[in-house]
């Protein structure tokens, strides 16, 4: 990729995706090296900030018997409960006082992986004159892959930042696989 096309302008946003202390190693649902995303994401914030460029960030903001639970039949342990420690944003994470904060899987019977499913961000979006979004988070093979698919679908450019996103790889592979479908959809690895 043209490094000089990796540089944030009029038009762009940054999209931090779930970097919550229970996707951090040792939180109730890890993702491997997950808090290797952390001083990835505060670079970029600081590119985003000089530039007075939006930062938005989602969340998973359960309730606390949400159907992603095993203990509903889901595939995920209890994580990320609304209100709890485990479900605020990972300490490190130097997220302006002004970032637009989505909370997403909301609703008990509602799973979203997706920061656009079930919440008004893509209208957000659209009024703050966003065009081009760039992605990390975590974990890339679930609600990264999801909310850039949905972000593509609702017409934005997508550049996804390749450092600053980790995989579960519940099955080995996941994640390189999510990166090549992104990469299929039309988003720029970055």
């Amino acid at each position: 990729m043209d490094h000089s096309d990796e540089a944030p302008r009029a038009g762009d946003a940054l999209l931090i995706v779930d970097v919550q202390n229970d996707f951090l190693p040792g939180g109730a649902l890890a993702v491997p090296r997950g808090d290797e995303v952390v001083p990835v994401l505060n670079r970029w914030i600081a590119r985003f900030r000089e530039q007075g460029l939006p930062v938005i960030a989602t969340r998973d903001w359960h309730p606390s018997g949400h159907c992603s639970f095993q203990s509903r039949g889901g595939p995920w342990p209890v994580h990320c409960v609304a209100g709890t420690a485990g479900a605020d944003f990972a300490p490190g994470l130097e997220l302006p006082k002004d970032t637009v904060v989505i909370s997403k899987a909301t609703e008990p019977d509602r799973e979203a992986y997706s920061g656009f499913q079930g919440t008004d961000l893509a209208r957000r979006l659209r009024t703050l004159g966003v065009r081009r979004l760039f992605v990390g988070g975590l974990a890339t093979d679930y609600c990264v892959l999801e909310t850039v698919r949905d972000a593509l679908r609702e017409g934005f450019d997508v550049v996804l930042l390749r450092d600053a996103v980790r995989a579960v790889d519940a099955h080995p592979g996941d994640g390189d696989r999510a990166l090549r479908e992104m990469e299929r959809l039309g988003a720029r690895l970055g």
